[in-house]
């Protein structure tokens, strides 16, 4: 596959995947997902490598969710609302290898949902988590709520969700979103470093133990699936749409005009 949207280099046992979209905040597109997808199974599947790296390119971001001038009623790609995002969750869990999420800016919206899939996430003290659905006109009715709900419990969840804030790295850490914090300019070499420690470790175990993890919350799978189905019919409302709308045109949304 030819990347158009990420980069992809693996070296001493580091499979690093980028998104490479910094002009729109590395937000993502279907293609965008088709790529990470290609690349988590290129990795996770090459005996030579021991761990993967998320992250994105430039310093403001990590990920920011799905691009939303990509989002008219659904996303530019396939799966049930214009996007695999269901797929791409998914083989982030499945790979048998730990993926690190790397996060030196935002972590919005979809890109907080991925940064909390990551087995283990190092961030910047520069970095920003937080969700924004109900801001825009979407949800992520899954792993996004209830596999968050088993990270920082469901008061904390519920909160990030309704109120759309945004939280620093210390604060992510604090409500065990984040497995540490580091300034800027040591973010390399201390991903480097739980790189080079997980190398030593045996890969068989680490496969197993994260199976073990993984069936655990496995049947989020379902709600996920079953909430994509309702999203996809919410994006074809006009309350949905309002969210685009606003956030394109630059404006405060008016959500409650279109309530049915």
């Amino acid at each position: 596959m030819d990347y158009e949207d990420i980069l992809f280099e693996a070296a001493d046992g580091v499979a690093r995947i980028t998104i490479n979209r910094p002009k729109v905040l590395n937000a993502f597109r279907g293609r965008t997902c088709d790529e990470l997808i290609h690349a988590f199974n290129r990795a996770g599947w090459d005996r030579d490598v021991g761990v993967i790296v998320l992250t994105g390119a430039g310093d403001r971001a990590f990920c920011t969710g799905g691009d939303q001038s990509a989002h008219d009623g659904q996303y530019d790609g396939r799966g049930m609302v214009g996007l695999p995002v269901e797929e791409l969750q998914s083989v982030i869990r499945e790979v048998p290898k730990p993926v690190i999420a790397r996060v030196q800016g935002y972590a919005i919206g979809g890109g907080n949902v991925l940064a909390t899939l990551c087995d283990l996430t190092i961030a910047s003290e520069k970095a920003q988590f937080g969700q924004v659905g109900p801001k825009m006109g979407s949800v992520d009715p899954g792993f996004g709520t209830a596999y968050l709900a088993r990270i920082v419990g469901e008061k904390k969840a519920r909160e990030i969700w309704y109120l759309c804030r945004r939280y620093t790295a210390a604060e992510a850490m604090a409500m065990g979103l984040v497995n540490r914090v580091v300034p800027h300019e040591d973010l390399d070499a201390e991903v480097a470093l739980w790189c080079a420690e997980i190398m030593e470790r045996s890969p068989t175990a680490i496969a197993i133990a994260k199976r073990s993890f993984n069936a655990d919350s496995d049947n989020i799978r379902g709600i996920s699936g079953m909430g994509m189905q309702a999203l996809k019919m919410y994006y074809a409302t006009d309350e949905s749409k309002e969210g685009v709308r606003s956030f394109l045109e630059k404006r405060k949304p008016d959500f409650r005009r279109y309530q049915p």
